[in-house]
C-alpha cells in the first residue's frame, strides 16, 4: 500500500513539474512578445520625435538667420 502511495506522489510532483515548466516557458513567450511590441512602438515614438526636433532645428537656424540679415528667407512650416 506503502508503495502506491509513493508512485502516485511521485506521479503528482512530476505532473506538477511538467505543468509548471510548460507554463513558465508560455509565461516567457507571452512576456517576450510584448516586451518586442514596446519596445518597436518605443523606437517608432522615438524616430518620430528626432525627425521634429531636426525639422525644429533647421526652422530655427532659418529663422536665427532671418534676424541676423534681416531678409526674408522662405521657412518651411510643419503640415499638421
Amino acid at each position: 500500500m506503502a508503495f502506491m502511495l509513493r508512485v502516485r506522489l511521485a506521479s503528482f510532483f512530476a505532473g506538477a513539474a511538467s505543468a509548471a515548466a510548460a507554463g513558465g516557458y508560455f509565461l516567457y513567450k507571452d512576456y517576450k512578445l510584448a516586451h518586442d511590441s514596446m519596445a518597436l512602438q518605443v523606437k517608432g515614438l522615438h524616430d518620430s520625435t528626432d525627425a521634429r526636433y531636426k525639422a525644429l532645428e533647421k526652422r530655427l537656424a532659418a529663422l536665427e538667420g532671418q534676424q541676423t540679415t534681416g531678409a526674408a528667407p522662405e521657412v518651411d512650416t510643419p503640415s499638421n
